[in-house]
């Protein structure tokens, strides 16, 4: 009797019954496990001294963060900007929470102003290009009044 049902195992070829959702062994998970929200690129250098490429060579920020700059600044962001950015999560551009951790407020204020120029010459932008897939960042004709207004409110994330 044990032989007949060792028998009928080993017919049937042990297989395991399949779970829904799997074909030949191999099971799909279609729950997205990624949540990368590093905000430093990888491969990318920290250089605080470099103003990069642009109309602006000095910003003074002061101590206190200018409340209604700040604010002007996260309507031109929300409006603008949240096609490719985030706060703390990577997505077609950088995260940019600590942001001036990375970055000299001047080249911020050029890579919003000049993205042309600085993916031409400054060696930052062309590493953050390289980066993210050759994704360029347009050129949002920006005031540098506006610019400045985004700057002071990337200091309150």
């Amino acid at each position: 009797m044990l032989l007949a049902i060792g028998a009928l195992v080993v017919g049937c070829g042990g297989k395991e019954k399949k779970e829904e959702g799997s074909q030949d062994g191999f099971q799909m998970n279609r729950t997205k496990e990624e949540t990368k929200t590093t905000t430093a690129s990888e491969g990318v250098p920290v250089d605080l001294s470099n103003k990069g490429v642009g109309p602006v060579s000095s910003v003074d920020f002061g101590d206190a963060i200018d409340q209604e700059m700040a604010a002007k600044g996260e309507a031109t962001f929300k409006a603008i900007c949240t096609a490719c950015h985030m706060a703390e999560q990577r997505m077609i551009g950088p995260a940019l929470k600590g942001v001036y951790e990375r970055r000299s407020p001047e080249w911020v204020m050029n890579m919003i102003l000049n993205p042309d120029g600085m993916l031409k010459e400054d060696p930052i932008a062309k590493a953050l290009l390289k980066e993210y897939n050759n994704a360029i960042m347009l050129n949002q004709n920006l005031s540098q009044e506006q610019a400045r207004e985004l700057a002071e409110y990337l200091r309150t994330l």
